[in-house]
């Protein structure tokens, strides 16, 4: 009894969860819905006489309509999850014989489009694979990537994800802070749930196609059908066998945080489309197909505590302490809160059960309460501090958003964290001495200024506990390297507000000599260097005039603040073979010669030593993407849209050692 009753209770939760999801305001995390549906799933393969009738486990997608129902031709079904490399060999050995192609799994809505004689007849989502809404006018009206007509006789069905940009949305998120969106998945099933257009016209979606059915023969490769339709599909890898299909993941998965659109796993598919006919369908689920899920990006928790902590600028940002979660790959105990009209605006508390979102390197952050309606009335208010909590001094408050900022420049926390960012990779790169030594040698007095690392000797060091002889002369050796620190690195050690590492490398290279240069130029003089404006300017005077006496002190002790040769412009070899060309470089880089691995800024280097101007992302300006191993799917998509040359690293290789650059 007591099983079946956890059986029951689950089942009911399951259709409950689903029914908030597709109604645009989920309960919970997708990773937690998947444990749920995992939870009931084993309890009814160790007791199948107490499934439940129905059982949801067999249903598909949403459980009801809100829009005009229409049947499907043939039923949408979900996919069998892996989460295991032998899991997808297992699939590959069902099908000896059989390669697959692999392709993203994009995390948004599922739709189906129905073309008759060239027009746009039907677009209908998931519903419960059988019957879904009929949003025609919707798509018509919010999503792009949908061609209303087609140059294809004859029936033609396109099966694909409706997701919403991440771009779309951050800019909705930007402007309208007084009623963010949780997550883009959620606002691209919200979007095609509302009953106006109007009233969600900032929330454009876009479509890419997975599937095609049409009159004419099934045969045809897929990637090749969505493009003589116009449609956009997901780039798709063929794959002969389970180590290239496990390696094609693996490259989706890297890729994922350069997208401009969620994924939340891989799919594989028998790439002959007579033989993924041919393997039938299971109650919910082909069995030609198989979806590897990445792990989550987010996931829900309880906000314990919030902390307010100040930074080397003096800007003051709430920490969300957390119930620790295992998301994005890792445990997660901290996530930011960004600023108090964040706060407010998603009416976060602490006691809340919260969504926390991290993708790839990026810091973990809250993304709001998925169902405030849970609250007990024990939930606490976030209130912001009037005083800096290091120094007690009265804060101030900047910009729309109301950001907290410590003036007093002598603050303890800001102190220290100038100090961690002096001995950062990014600035002097003292790599030995690692953050919790720097707030030890802080607290003890010893560092205040970046100048007071260049103080310190291998008999003071000695003098603290678990310091023996090798890590003490390893932490000064650190120390001496980063004495040829530079005028760019040096600038971003100083933290100065609104002085970016761009903001550092421009000025290296517009023929300022030293830092001292920099702090002598005046801001007129400082306005006409690229890109500075006269803020970055009136805060680059106004900060260096303050830290002289510290600009004295670095120079007292050894430390280089002239420009490097590294920071220059490079000198452009005879009949450069790539002069004039703007370069975009994506992907892993080696040299053919000796097969090591080449960094990607000596590459760059090396480009514009041959005429270039290397950028960050491809535009309409861009010549030329060059490409390394493991490239990234959006860069491609966006170069072959623009028209781009797409060019391997080997020709530019060939290019560079003809041209005697390397």
């Amino acid at each position: 009894m007591e099983i079946g009753e956890n059986i029951r209770e689950l089942a009911t939760r399951i259709v409950e969860l689903r029914e908030a999801y597709y109604q645009g305001s989920p309960l919970v995390a997708d990773a937690d819905y998947d444990a749920v549906e995992d939870e009931l799933r084993a309890l009814i393969e160790a007791n199948p006489e107490l499934a439940p009738d129905p059982n949801p486990l067999d249903e598909v997608g949403a459980p009801g309509v809100l829009h005009a129902p229409i049947r499907h031709s043939r039923p949408m079904l979900s996919l069998e999850k892996a989460t295991k490399p032998e899991q997808v060999a297992a699939f590959l050995d069902r099908f000896p014989g059989q390669s697959v192609v692999v392709m993203p799994k994009l995390d948004g809505l599922s739709l189906s489009l129905v073309y008759e004689d060239g027009r746009l007849q039907v677009a209908a989502t998931r519903g419960d694979g059988t019957t879904g809404d009929d949003v025609t006018p919707l798509v018509r009206a919010l999503v792009d990537g949908v061609p209303d007509r087609i140059d294809t006789p004859g029936r033609v069905e396109v099966r694909g994800e409706a997701v919403m940009l991440r771009s779309t949305f951050l800019a909705y998120n930007t402007a309208h802070p007084d009623k963010p969106l949780i997550n883009p998945r959620n606002a691209a099933a919200g979007t095609l749930r509302a009953k106006d257009p109007a009233t969600v016209a900032e929330r454009r979606l876009q479509f890419f196609g997975f599937d095609l059915d049409t009159d004419e023969d099934t045969a045809v490769d897929l990637e090749e059908g969505l493009r003589t339709l116009g449609i956009a599909g997901a780039r798709m890898r063929h794959c002969a066998d389970a180590e290239q299909a496990q390696a094609a993941i693996g490259v989706i998965e890297a890729d994922r945080n350069d997208l401009d659109y969620d994924l939340d796993g891989a799919v594989l598919r028998l790439a002959d489309r007579d033989a993924y006919a041919a393997a039938g369908t299971r109650s919910n689920s082909p069995r030609g197909a198989l979806a590897f899920k990445f792990a989550a990006e987010e996931k829900t928790t309880l906000l314990r505590e919030v902390i307010w902590d100040v930074g080397k600028t003096g800007k003051i940002v709430p920490v969300a302490w957390l119930e620790p979660v295992f998301v994005g790959g890792t445990t997660v105990t901290k996530a930011t809160l960004a600023n108090q009209e964040v706060i407010r605006a998603r009416d976060i508390k602490v006691g809340d059960t919260v969504l926390v979102r991290r993708a790839g390197d990026v810091i973990p952050f809250v993304a709001g309460v998925l169902d405030a309606a849970k609250r007990t009335g024990e939930e606490i208010d976030i209130v912001a501090p009037t005083v800096c909590p290091s120094c007690a001094q009265p804060v101030t408050e900047q910009g729309n958003s109301r950001e907290l900022f410590c003036t007093n420049a002598s603050c303890p926390a800001q102190s220290v964290r100038r100090l961690i960012h002096w001995a950062s990779r990014a600035a002097a790169d003292i790599d030995a001495i690692g953050q919790v030594w720097i707030e030890r040698l802080a607290e003890a007095g010893i560092l205040e200024n970046p100048s007071d690392f260049y103080t310190l000797t291998k008999d003071r060091l000695l003098e603290f506990d678990r310091v023996g002889e090798v890590s003490a002369q390893r932490m000064i050796d650190s120390i001496d390297a980063s004495r040829q620190v530079g005028l760019r690195r040096a600038l971003i050690g100083l933290s100065i507000p609104m002085a970016s590492e761009g903001t550092a490398a421009r000025l290296a290279r517009a023929g300022f000599g030293s830092l001292e240069e920099v702090a002598d130029a005046g801001e007129e003089r400082l306005v006409e260097v690229e890109d500075i404006g006269a803020k970055v300017a009136a805060s680059l005077t106004s900060h260096l005039a303050r830290l002289r006496p510290e600009l004295e002190r670095l120079r007292e002790y050894g430390v280089s603040l002239d420009v490097r040769a590294e920071d220059l412009p490079p000198v452009v070899a005879a009949g450069a073979p790539l002069a004039g060309k703007t370069v975009v470089i994506t992907g892993a880089l080696a040299d053919p010669r000796s097969g090591e691995k080449v960094a990607r800024p000596t590459f760059q280097r090396l480009c514009e030593k041959a005429g270039a101007t290397a950028a960050s992302s491809v535009s309409a300006n861009t010549d030329m993407l060059i490409t390394g191993a493991g490239v990234g799917e959006s860069k491609l998509t966006k170069a072959e849209k623009l028209g781009v040359q797409v060019v391997d690293q080997a020709e530019i290789w060939t290019l560079l050692i003809d041209a005697k650059v390397v």
